[in-house]
């Protein structure tokens, strides 16, 4: 017999994103790497609402070491699903846009893990930048449980403090 090609089901998204309780800095803690972002450290996005309903989408980081010049790119994000507000369309570049999805977030807004669709990239955020050990290695579980592998997950280097 042939092998059949398997598929996973949808992800997962929380049921309600606060809009304004997830504006802010969120430092990227780990992620699924992709080549734009190799090679960065000390990243963080941050988020802010415009008057339009949309909101900026600043992504900063350093090349190579925590010495490097910090850096910018600035995108826009909007809300698709309105319901649960955990389905956003993010632009860097027009008009590429990718599908960020709210997987995991957690109750008082200290962490969150945002994906695309397909699971070919996930990024672990924290309000800090640091996040302990136990956090994690539950966020890598319930990753896993929603089919990713976790062996792709690579840590982001945050310098100390927070």
């Amino acid at each position: 017999m042939a092998g059949c090609a398997t598929s996973q089901p949808p992800l997962r998204t929380v049921t309600h994103v606060d809009l304004n309780r997830y504006l802010g800095n969120w430092y990227v803690m780990a992620n699924i790497p992709y080549f734009l972002e190799k090679g960065k450290v000390a990243t963080y996005d941050t988020y802010s609402m415009r008057p339009d309903g949309r909101m900026n989408n600043v992504f900063t980081f350093r090349k190579g070491t925590f010495d490097a010049p910090e850096q910018s790119w600035h995108g826009v994000a909007w809300v698709v699903n309105k319901e649960s507000n955990a389905e956003w369309k993010v632009r860097f570049i027009w008009p590429f846009t990718a599908t960020y999805l709210v997987l995991e977030l957690d109750p008082q807004y200290r962490w969150s893990v945002v994906a695309t669709p397909g699971r070919n990239l996930l990024w672990v955020l924290c309000r800090t930048r640091q996040m302990d050990e136990a956090t994690y290695g539950e966020i890598l579980q319930r990753i896993a449980a929603q089919g990713y592998d976790t062996n792709q997950v690579v840590r982001v280097p945050q310098p100390p403090g927070s």
